[in-house]
């Protein structure tokens, strides 16, 4: 019981998040918004970019930076289109402006740009990487474990209520071998809450997989050019 309860303290202090101001973002070219709602689930996602070693600080703002640049430059997006992001070092930033103060106060969330048909009811993280055959690094993955936590602690979800973007939406992300890893993400998230954890259903949500698979959607843009790393 006491293991229990310090590990929901823990996730309710939650890891240190990196604002937008904090690593250099630009103002989003228009108010966002921020809906009446919580969140009713979260999905993770890869950015499909180079699995690098550099884990530094400044490797993650820079990613950070250039992840914005192409949502709102090449796609024509009001700011980031996730939530929140994890590095390859483990450091978590704020993706779309906003994002982080109202997870603080748990009562509602912003509109994001991250998965079609979620963006008003889900949480995303974007994980620094291409996980189709690599798995995260150790330290990214229990740093999503702790974000995650935070998030459902924040919003009152159950640990079971974690996804993949490939659930929703054809794609493969967030690759095949961190998708393999959501049992055991979710098992984590439970264990930080100190809940029990019944798992989701197969394809819990097929209707809407089949739905978005019947119309031509333009390209999810998780791959980030390298050049714009180096700006």
């Amino acid at each position: 019981a006491g293991r229990a309860r310090a590990a929901a303290s823990a996730a309710a202090a939650g890891p240190e998040i990196v604002s937008c101001a904090g690593w250099g973002a630009r103002a989003a070219s228009e108010s966002v918004v921020v809906l009446s709602n919580r969140p009713e689930r979260i999905i993770v996602h890869h950015t499909a970019t180079l699995n690098v070693t550099d884990y530094s600080q400044q490797r993650a703002f820079a990613l950070a930076r250039a992840i914005q640049t192409y949502h709102m430059d090449a796609q024509g997006w009001i700011d980031t289109g996730q939530h929140f992001t994890v590095s390859r070092g483990a450091y978590v930033m704020e993706g779309r402006h906003d994002s982080l103060a109202e997870l603080r106060t748990g009562r509602r969330q912003v509109r994001a740009a991250h998965c079609v048909g979620q963006n008003n009811v889900s949480i995303g993280i974007e994980n620094e990487g291409t996980y189709m055959t690599e798995e995260p690094p150790a330290a990214q993955f229990a740093k999503l474990a702790d974000l995650c936590a935070y998030i459902c602690d924040q919003y009152g979800l159950p640990a079971s209520e974690i996804y993949g973007h490939r659930d929703f939406n054809s794609t493969s992300c967030p690759g095949d071998r961190l998708y393999a890893q959501l049992p055991t993400l979710r098992k984590q998230v439970a264990a930080r809450l100190g809940t029990s954890l019944t798992e989701p259903a197969s394809d819990p949500f097929q209707h809407l997989i089949d739905e978005a698979a019947a119309h031509a959607l333009s390209p999810y843009p998780e791959y980030v050019p390298e050049r714009l790393l180096l700006r």
